[in-house]
């Protein structure tokens, strides 16, 4: 490998060599756009250096005090001879007493998922040789620093795979320097270009030394949306000898005109054109007016934009936030999704023409699944119906479509509506609505029956013949998911009963619904409350001693090795048998069950044994809740006996029908995870086949390639390499930290659009009353969370995997959801104060901080200090 390379050598595979810097700089030369020349300093000369200084024990060992003693050793040990003289006669090149800057270009920065943008150092108006290679010996140094070892850790990159190239770069005396975003880095929209500018060297407004005159420009078209001045009150300027000074300067005008603007909005243009993909870039104006790019790397905050061949503007709505599954879906598990949402789809008559590929509504993007709700926000029908059905389990998205509809881009453009009307008459027909609603009306013990078989003819589906071959599998596979979805769904017109009549009620008392509440406490026919319940009564049974004393690794292990006691090896073997198919992120596939991996659960039950909860426990609260739904049903039906007899009559009618229906809710998802556990063991099946033929290297890697290539790997292949890659990708987006709930086909958050709240204010959905105080307990993953009783909880959001730990929680504070939310649902029968909706609560609550919930009034205070937990 050469020791130093000209920025024209370089092209985009050379990224080991070179670093993600260089490469960057090196294509941009080579596709000639405007870059300052320069030459590279190849990690074979930091190999070299690290060889020397003995770093390979020192990155060994690791621990806290790596960073210190591996930027020491490089620091104290000379440069080999060979690489001193390569600089010496590469920096002779440019020219005598050629300012340069000197940065660091490591192989792991500026990749798509990760920028590493300051993390290493760099040194600018760095003249002469010797001053060069000083240079040089702390740029490698500084990929040793605490923060670029605490990134490389959150980023999950090996510190030993890592190497640094140093960039040697003519610098620009620059009037006027900043940094340019080629997409809107706030709101996510593409093709709008935002600069931040400022007198000098662009380190000051790269630092954040200054407050930059600010440009918001559509590329598209040219037009400048915002001009912002800044004070601009510090400029860094080139020494004649070389370094830097900062110079307080007098506030002024704007230090870019509108069509230096617009010619910045081009070059990012092109810049983008040519990666594919929105940039961060560096710029500088030099003293001729001539316009510099000095840096580029890929915006990696963005959210990817949906895959559409759709025209116009489209918006999007997340399935994995409303399911309160946060983290992206296998390749599988997608795959599954698109068959079920055939099948859903062909309810109303608008089935694909290929039900692998799913309907058209549904897209993917950052391996989460989105719904295409374009075509009901540009409907009148549309414009009514979707806010209020979203405001019963989304409400925050509710809020974000009402705004929408008046962007001039999203006008009615569907008037008619027979052919929604047509395709409602479709579902209803289908699913034989009326005559479920009949049926719950009129012979409620009938209509309960039919949910259960609902359930027992899905079981009987999900059989598979003795001897089936992987081909027979997957063929059912793909014939139960086609098929699942018009089952499940014909229990929800009997849920919708249940709570029509509660509306019914509502009219009929005078009592708004936001009264009447406690109606649905302690419901029965839930199966995710029943399945809690019975995990606390299991705790109650089963023998304390190993729970207290062994970690959960070595639970896992006795249950396993049926070492543990008798009474809960048998009770946990039996309560796997009846709700082994749940688990945390449970509507995708390709994740392990409780079954699988009892892990999670045996952790729960470590959690229930420690506890002592008085008089508290959550089946004498389930029973109290019961108790009070009568009395709240009993004055509900009094203050009907006020407007007539009849009046009171029909109002006891609903609510007891309500109470007996609107605990099912929960009962299609348990169906359907039912069915997705059941799948999963026939593709594993499938998945060891492919194992055992060498096409893959594990049975689980199956999870990680479609239903149809499992159907095309059967023929043979290496998957190996796919695998890999998919497994990586996958990994990387798990560490994603934000997914929009709504967004555009142009990238645009319009969540991101709204004013932020006040500063404190915490406020989102009412969703179970009562008032609480006690230390918050922020929990971003319920596996192995630990939560004393009394604690808030605070998450992003919840499914039924998490509904173990709400039994010992004081209250509930949701990043997610409505009113009639998962965890909203839950939260009420268990008598748990709950808010849900609330924006960024997982950032601005800290765990140990006081936390009053007022579940009535859907606010949430936070005192300042953090309580002693």
């Amino acid at each position: 490998m050469d020791t130093a390379l000209e920025f024209s050598e370089i092209h985009a595979g050379m990224l080991p060599e070179v670093g993600g810097k260089a490469a960057n700089l090196g294509e941009l030369t080579r596709a000639g756009l405007p870059v300052p020349g320069g030459w590279v300093l190849t990690t074979e000369a930091y190999r070299q250096v690290a060889e020397a200084a003995r770093l390979d024990p020192i990155i060994a060992v690791g621990g806290p005090g790596l960073a210190g003693a591996a930027r020491t050793r490089l620091l104290e040990t000379p440069v080999p001879e060979a690489v001193a003289k390569t600089v010496r006669e590469f920096h002779a090149r440019l020219g005598d007493g050629v300012p340069v800057a000197v940065r660091s270009s490591a192989t792991a920065e500026d990749l798509p998922f990760a920028s590493f943008a300051g993390q290493q150092d760099t040194y600018l108006n760095v003249v002469g040789p010797d001053a060069v290679l000083d240079a040089v010996r702390r740029c490698w140094a500084s990929l040793w620093t605490d923060r670029a070892v605490a990134y490389r850790d959150a980023n999950g990159i090996d510190h030993a795979s890592v190497r640094l190239a140093v960039v040697v770069q003519v610098m620009v005396d620059a009037r006027v320097a900043g940094v340019m975003f080629t997409a809107n880095p706030v709101t996510g929209r593409r093709r709008e270009a935002v600069i931040d500018a400022a007198p000098g060297l662009g380190e000051a407004v790269v630092s954040g030394a200054v407050n930059p005159d600010r440009f918001v420009v559509d590329s598209a078209t040219g037009e400048i949306l915002l001009r912002h001045e800044g004070d601009k009150r510090l400029a860094v300027h080139s020494l004649p000898g070389g370094g830097t000074e900062r110079v307080e300067t007098a506030p002024g005008c704007l230090c870019l005109t509108d069509a230096q603007a617009r010619e910045l909005a081009a070059l990012g243009v092109r810049v983008e054109d040519h990666y594919g993909a929105p940039q961060d870039t560096e710029w500088a104006i030099g003293g001729d007016g001539t316009l510099w790019l000095t840096q580029a790397r890929p915006i990696t905050t963005l959210y990817p934009l949906p895959e559409t061949s759709r025209d116009g503007l489209r918006v999007y709505f997340s399935v994995n936030v409303v399911q309160g599954v946060m983290g992206p879906l296998t390749p599988m598990g997608l795959s599954a999704f698109r068959l079920l949402a055939s099948g859903a789809a062909g309810l109303f008559g608008y089935g694909p023409a290929d039900r692998r590929d799913g309907p058209p509504f549904l897209a993917v993007s950052g391996q989460r699944l989105w719904i295409d709700l374009t075509t009901a926000v540009r409907s009148r029908a549309g414009r009514v119906i979707l806010p209020r059905v979203l405001t019963v389990g989304e409400a925050r998205t509710a809020t974000v479509l009402e705004r929408l509809v008046e962007d001039p881009r999203l006008s009615v453009t569907h008037t008619a509506r027979r052919p929604v009307l047509r395709g409602v008459t479709r579902f209803a027909r289908r699913v034989h609505a009326p005559a479920r609603v009949f049926q719950a009306l009129t012979r409620p013990g009938r209509a309960l029956a039919y949910t259960r078989e609902v359930g027992e003819r899905l079981d009987g589906r999900l059989r598979v013949p003795d001897g089936a071959t992987p081909a027979q599998r997957l063929d059912h596979v793909e014939r139960v998911l086609g098929g699942t979805f018009p089952r499940i769904i014909s229990i929800m017109p009997i849920v919708i009963t249940g709570y029509g009549l509660f509306g019914l009620a509502s009219r009929l008392s005078g009592l708004p619904l936001g009264e009447m509440q406690d109606v649905l406490r302690s419901l029965p026919h839930n199966p995710t409350t029943e399945m809690d319940l019975e995990l606390w009564a299991l705790a109650g049974r089963i023998e304390p001693e190993p729970f207290r004393r062994h970690p959960v690794g070595e639970l896992v292990r006795l249950y396993h090795a049926g070492e543990l006691p008798p009474k809960a090896q048998q009770g946990i073997a039996r309560f796997l048998g009846t709700y082994g198919h749940r688990g945390v992120a449970e509507i995708d596939l390709g994740l392990p069950r409780w079954s699988d991996d009892p892990a999670h659960l045996l952790g729960v039950l470590a959690n229930y044994l420690r506890m002592d909860a008085g008089d508290l426990t959550p089946d004498a609260l389930f029973a109290r809740g019961a108790a009070e739904a009568d009395v709240a049903m009993a004055a509900i039906v009094a203050r009907a006996r006020r407007r007539g007899r009849l009046r009171a009559a029909l109002t006891r009618f609903a609510l007891r029908r309500t109470r007996t229906y609107a605990g099912l809710r929960e009962l299609p998802k348990f169906y359907l995870v039912q069915v997705l556990a059941g799948l999963r063991r026939s593709l594993l099946a499938v998945g060891e086949h492919l194992a055992a033929t060498g096409v893959l290297g594990s049975a689980d890697d199956v999870f990680f390639l479609t239903i149809e290539e499992a159907r095309a790997a059967l023929s043979g292949g290496d998957l190996h390499d796919l695998v890999a890659e998919r497994r990586a990708g996958y990994e990387r987006e798990t560490r994603r930290r934000h997914v929009p709930r709504v967004m555009l086909s142009d990238g645009t958050e319009p969540e991101a659009l709204s004013a932020p709240a006040a500063e404190g204010a915490l406020t989102g959905s009412a969703a179970s009353a009562g008032t609480v105080t006690g230390p918050a307990r922020v929990v971003l993953d319920p596996v192995g969370a630990h939560l004393e009783p009394g604690e808030i909880l605070v998450c992003p959001s919840t499914d039924p995997g998490w509904t173990p730990l709400f039994l010992t929680a004081g209250g509930l504070v949701m990043e997610m959801g409505g009113a009639m939310s998962h965890g909203a649902v839950v939260a009420r029968e268990y008598g748990i104060p709950a808010v849900v909706g609330v924006p960024d609560a997982t950032r601005r609550i800290t765990t140990g901080q006081r936390t009053t919930v007022d579940g009535a009034a859907g606010t949430v205070t936070v005192e300042e200090e953090p309580a002693e937990v």
